[in-house]
């Protein structure tokens, strides 16, 4: 893609910002929004930062008629110093693009998106709440737009990217949560589209999950779409056991999304010489293990709630209580861990934060 500008028209009234007791995930928004346009013919171009609004989109888009659509979920968060950072933003950026690449959109510049998403947030830092546990929600997302009833990939898309400060996902916040194993229903499926984060995923999720909602579920732990035997993903999150001494998470195996929280959880658990194994688990071997009393932690990991215990997992209409219900020492360390480093709080040895504020002057 060619260099571009980013071209600004700032809203002429803001919007109240919210206090810090008031935020939920995904409610709020801020006063800005970043847009840019693809075609075939002219390819990602007219950057721009507008304010936030309504889309005006043709009823018969490609997006509402087959679901040909991609997102991405990262954070700002604010230092005790005032600075706003990133967490590991590139590495949404190359998801992103993989998530493009299965649904047959067009790549982003991936350097040019993350660079707009800097100016999108050194304009909206106002909105960073500094409240312990708070941080701005970005939400990067493409959708295809042409006017086509056709099936077949759309010629023009449009790359939004839009941002809400929020609290804590789980009100449960770093303590337990329960999760129901899923029996019925299948999330994805090897060479579906289960590795890309796209919205149909999500859809497909949501009758599970408002199944157990009612009974006090956070979650729903998704098993493989086949034998429907092997442990896969939580809705939002990776999941990660302790047994008899190490940590296992279920191998990416092409229908679990390959989760920026959870390659960080892999990486430092490394580094703390904590034994840490990728395989296939079944629920069969987490059953034998919790009877056996070796299985010490269950926990998920996401950038939405960084680190979340399961104090218990139901199975085929049977509690198991993990760690009494607690939360794990793991658990604990890991969440203090990242969240220590994302908000600059404690010393980032892997050079995951990116500064928000060392970015060039808006283009007008």
């Amino acid at each position: 893609m060619e260099e571009q500008s980013i071209q600004m028209n700032l809203c002429s009234t803001k919007k109240e910002k919210p206090s810090s007791d008031q935020l939920e995930f995904g409610k709020i928004f801020t006063d800005h929004m970043f847009i840019m346009d693809y075609s075939n013919e002219e390819g990602w171009h007219d950057a721009r930062i507008i304010p936030y609004q309504p889309l005006a989109l043709d009823p018969s888009a490609m997006v509402f008629h087959y679901g040909q659509s991609v997102f991405e979920g990262l954070k700002a968060y604010l230092t005790p110093d005032g600075e706003a950072q990133l967490f590991r933003p590139e590495k949404n950026m190359q998801r992103l693009n993989r998530s493009n690449n299965r649904l047959c959109i067009p790549p982003v510049d991936e350097e040019f998106a993350l660079h707009a998403i800097k100016q999108l947030i050194a304009l909206e830092k106002d909105w960073i709440p500094s409240a312990e546990g708070t941080s701005l929600y970005i939400r990067p997302f493409i959708i295809s737009t042409e006017p086509y009833l056709g099936v077949a990939p759309s010629s023009h898309y449009q790359f939004i990217v839009i941002l809400s400060p929020v609290g804590a996902y789980y009100k449960e916040g770093i303590n337990p949560v329960k999760i129901a194993v899923e029996n019925q229903y299948v999330r994805a499926v090897l060479g579906g589209t289960g590795e890309a984060k796209t919205g149909g995923n999500y859809a497909s999720s949501l009758k599970a999950q408002e199944m157990v909602a009612d009974k006090g579920f956070a979650q729903v732990l998704w098993l493989d779409g086949v034998e429907k035997k092997y442990i896969e993903e939580v809705g939002s999150m990776n999941v990660f056991f302790k047994i008899n001494g190490e940590v296992v998470t279920p191998a990416l195996n092409g229908s679990i999304l390959e989760g920026v929280t959870r390659n960080s959880v892999i990486q430092l658990l490394k580094h703390w010489n904590v034994p840490v194994v990728e395989r296939r688990i079944s629920m069969e071997e987490l059953y034998q293990a919790n009877k056996a009393g070796i299985l010490e932690e269950a926990f998920g990991a996401g950038t939405a709630a960084v680190i979340s215990p399961i104090g218990q997992l139901t199975w085929q209409e049977e509690d198991y209580i993990i760690n009494n219900g607690k939360t794990g020492e793991i658990a604990r360390r890991l969440y203090d861990t990242l969240t220590g480093i994302q908000y600059g709080k404690e010393k980032d040895p892997f050079d995951w934060i990116v500064k928000v504020d060392k970015v060039e002057h808006l283009v007008k």
